[in-house]
């Protein structure tokens, strides 16, 4: 309960007093003054980091420029309570803001050296880049580590047993599980995208289990969502990618060309010089790998036409490029073919009609 008469008495004593309006007057100039000449160290500093190519100092100081002022008014406000109004602040307030101001900086810092190093990563090359997928991973386990401990740090300052919490934290750790297997499922789905990598943000991926297929854009700790070819999101729980199968197309090598063309059964003695002038184009081709496998033979008898196919991988994996090459290659081997008088076949029946002499 609170004493009435001591909060008159102090009212008495003080409001009436001219002395105490200038401390409190005093106090505040000197927090507003203290903030001001932060607010000018923190631009300098700013402006003078972000010169550097280092990316840590520059998350250093933009994350300590919001807990810094909370600091400023926070003493600013402990002064004004505990020595003008004569009320003691206990301990384990001023503990716990100190610890949460701790906490939140810490949170600001990894938040923020995550964005700078994705950044940063944009501007180098394949063998020194960090992992886009690998950066968020450590970052989100960073940020959950530092929410744990802030909270079982509050909690013994509070005084509550933290054996006992985590006692009870195993004992209820299983209703959880129980309750809430799906959510567990996906967590660790997620751990496992992050550990195994089959597939990172930016990747094209697909399924042929399920109708899964586009742009990665995001992985969290529950699904991940995925930006179909029609733009559409597509949000995929993590738990459904350990019991399918997952294709990486972005992780391609090379691009594979593998078409059958048909020649009219009246040029089958062109066929021969037809495979080999193919052949040769694809092996002088600029755009085509000739250190993977490279087959052109004839290779049926059809109904209407001769086949023969041609199975050959492109040196880039870029699908709109793919395309292009694919089609000079066809045009290619649609002028070869031209070239010794032949044609390309198309779907033909032959009628016989055989004249039955009547007998008389």
């Amino acid at each position: 309960m609170v004493d009435l008469s001591k909060i008159e008495v102090w009212f008495d004593d003080n409001l009436g007093d001219s002395t105490f309006y200038f401390k409190v007057f005093a106090v505040v100039f000197i927090t507003l003054l203290l903030n001001f000449i932060w607010s000018r160290v923190y631009n300098r500093l700013h402006q003078q980091l972000l010169k550097t190519k280092n990316t840590w100092d520059d998350a250093l100081i933009v994350s300590l420029s919001g807990p810094m002022v909370l600091l400023i008014w926070g003493i600013g406000a402990w002064v004004v309570v505990n020595h003008l109004f004569e009320y003691q602040v206990q301990a384990t307030i001023r503990d716990i803001g100190l610890v949460v101001l701790l906490s939140w900086f810490l949170v600001r810092f990894i938040r923020e050296s995550e964005q700078n190093l994705i950044e940063h990563n944009k501007n180098k090359t394949d063998e020194s880049r960090i992992d886009h997928t690998t950066i968020e991973a450590i970052s989100k386990l960073l940020r959950v580590s530092v929410s744990i401990t802030t909270t079982l740090v509050i909690l013994q300052t509070m005084g509550v047993s933290i054996s006992a919490v985590l006692a009870f934290g195993g004992i209820g750790g299983i209703a959880v599980g129980f309750a809430a297997k799906d959510l567990l499922a996906n967590f660790f789905g997620g751990l496992m995208i992050y550990l195994d990598r089959p597939f990172s943000v930016g990747d094209w991926i697909r399924s042929p289990d399920r109708n899964i297929e586009g742009t990665v854009e995001y992985i969290g700790w529950r699904q991940t969502r995925i930006r179909t070819f029609d733009k559409r999101p597509l949000y995929v729980p993590n738990a459904i990618f350990n019991s399918i199968t997952v294709e990486n197309p972005s992780r391609m090598k090379n691009r594979r060309i593998y078409e059958t063309i048909g020649v009219r059964y009246d040029d089958i003695n062109n066929m021969e010089a037809i495979v080999g002038d193919v052949k040769e184009m694809l092996r002088g081709h600029p755009e085509i790998d000739t250190k993977q496998t490279l087959i052109v033979n004839f290779n049926a008898f059809s109904d209407s036409s001769i086949d023969f196919f041609v199975y050959t991988f492109t040196k880039t994996t870029d699908w709109i490029k793919f395309h292009e090459i694919k089609q000079d290659v066809l045009l290619k081997i649609a002028q070869i073919i031209e070239t010794h008088q032949s044609e390309i076949a198309y779907p033909t029946q032959r009628l016989q009609v055989e004249q039955i002499e009547s007998q008389a």
